[in-house]
């Protein structure tokens, strides 16, 4: 038996080319095709798919509170969004709601059977744009340390700190950095100061551990 299939899009045209597309596919069949996200939460009690590929936008029910709906009842279920927009909002609204994929439509048919077959294999299909802005939401939700070298110094000073961990003598490293040797110390009171830290050694263990060198050759 194939991968059966339910397509969710209010486009009656979309609907029928991706129909007459993935059905071409030896190992899928399109079961069933809704025009909004309530008449698909029905059709999916009916007929349990493997694969609702669902539109975010839709009338009467969208596509985000249409998949959260189906994947209360049918956790295994697969949904992949397929939609018009890569608005921040919507893709990270629909993942959340637990969708297994999300691409967008100027995406080739290729692309699309072969996300199908993916989350098939229990596993996440992003379109390259789409995948960019979950990475920046990601990066941006981590909670970091309130205090780190990146924040507590300029970009002299971790330099300077780098280089004083690495072993360099005061005047190494003013000849490294072009700068004179009382402008070295000055920075290394300064580092000093604001880390709390009182000996070299224990500047040494901050920069590995805040990732500023890690003393490997």
């Amino acid at each position: 038996m194939g991968i059966r299939i339910i397509i969710a899009d209010d486009h009656q045209i979309l609907r029928q080319g991706l129909k007459t597309l993935l059905e071409k596919e030896p190992d899928m069949e399109v079961v069933a095709e809704a025009e909004d996200g309530r008449k698909t939460v029905i059709l999916v009690n009916e007929l349990t798919p493997d694969v609702v590929i669902m539109d975010v936008n839709m009338p009467d029910l969208n596509g985000i509170e249409a998949t959260r709906q189906i994947l209360t009842d049918y956790p295994e279920m697969k949904i992949i969004a397929l939609s018009m927009h890569a608005d921040r909002r919507f893709v990270i609204n629909m993942l959340k709601a637990g969708a297994h994929g999300y691409l967008l439509k100027d995406c080739a048919f290729e692309e699309l059977a072969h996300a199908i077959r993916l989350v098939m294999a229990n596993k996440t299909y992003l379109s390259p744009g789409v995948a960019e802005i979950v990475v920046k939401d990601y990066v941006s939700r981590i909670p970091g340390p309130a205090q780190t070298a990146f924040s507590l110094l300029t970009t002299r000073e971790r330099e300077v700190l780098q280089l004083l961990a690495e072993g360099k003598s005061t005047a190494q490293i003013a000849e490294l950095l072009a700068i004179s040797v009382k402008t070295v110390e000055t920075h290394r009171q300064q580092i000093m100061h604001k880390l709390g830290i009182r000996s070299v050694a224990e500047l040494t263990k901050y920069a590995i551990r805040e990732g500023l060198t890690s003393l490997e050759p």
